[in-house]
């Protein structure tokens, strides 16, 4: 805040504290008390529109005397209880905000984080509205950045160039044949958990049987049964998604035909 806030500030004190009223009467006094609230609360900003700060409100809240606080009743109000009002604020700001990429070349790390460091500094000062992208994606978004972050690392979804993937191959076997049989159209069996050595989902199979699983090697094929439960539930997907275009489908209209009726005519 500068001279004009504070003074501003002090003036809405004095309504309510007839002391702090009285300290401003003599001008010298408010020159020095304008001089030092300001030094104090330099960093401290007037008011946030949009994130529920205003300053007169916190010296309001003071005088409320919350939560058996009679400090208002011995002291007139002093920078520090702006302060103490300020800080839980400004830690929540800076929770909401997401640090924005830097402009400055990344190859320069001192400009990089001067950057960094100056958006969060502007930010805690009030200076800057804090970057909120988090809370730009909404319940439908949120689920759908869910489904696409669910296939990176793990999965039959490649996250990897074709050719970086054909020179891994080689080294990877057995995430090769998956993802061949997968583009071939047939069905993920690593998907599902295999009932004969208990492979958790997108785990290779093991084979032989050791108790608690030591030393037992892994195979470069899946077990039938893992095979056979994904073509059942590819069956099962493909069965809901007919029932789901059938129900989906509007019925065709009904053919009005003529009525007969049995009898001559009526006089």
């Amino acid at each position: 805040m500068i001279d004009s806030h504070i003074a501003a500030l002090l003036a809405y004190a004095g309504r309510l504290d007839s002391r702090v009223r009285r300290s401003l009467a003599d001008p010298q006094q408010s020159a020095r008390t304008i001089a030092d609230w300001t030094a104090a609360l330099a960093d401290v900003p007037a008011t946030l529109p949009g994130t529920g700060w205003d300053a007169s409100q916190a010296v309001r809240r003071y005088y409320e005397q919350r939560g058996a606080d009679r400090s208002a009743q011995f002291r007139p109000v002093e920078p520090h209880d702006v302060l103490a009002a300020w800080a839980p604020h400004r830690a929540e700001l800076m929770n909401r905000h997401t640090d924005p990429v830097p402009s400055a070349d990344p190859d320069d790390p001192a400009a990089w984080r001067e950057e960094l460091l100056g958006t969060r500094a502007a930010v805690a000062t009030g200076h800057t509205p804090p970057a909120q992208y988090r809370a730009e994606i909404d319940a439908a978004g949120k689920k759908r950045l869910a489904s696409l972050v669910s296939g990176v690392g793990h999965g039959p979804r490649r996250y990897l160039p074709a050719e970086v993937a054909a020179q891994l191959a080689e080294y990877r076997p057995t995430r090769a044949a998956r993802e061949a049989a997968v583009a071939a159209g047939k069905p993920d069996a690593y998907r599902h958990k295999c009932d004969w050595c208990d492979a958790e989902p997108d785990q290779p199979c093991r084979t032989g049987y050791r108790r608690q699983g030591k030393g037992r090697g892994t195979r470069s094929t899946p077990h039938p049964c893992r095979i056979e439960a994904a073509l059942a539930a590819e069956q099962d997907e493909d069965e809901h998604d007919r029932l789901a275009r059938l129900m989906s489908t509007p019925p065709a209209p009904r053919e009005v035909r003529a009525r007969h009726t049995a009898g001559g005519l009526r006089s």
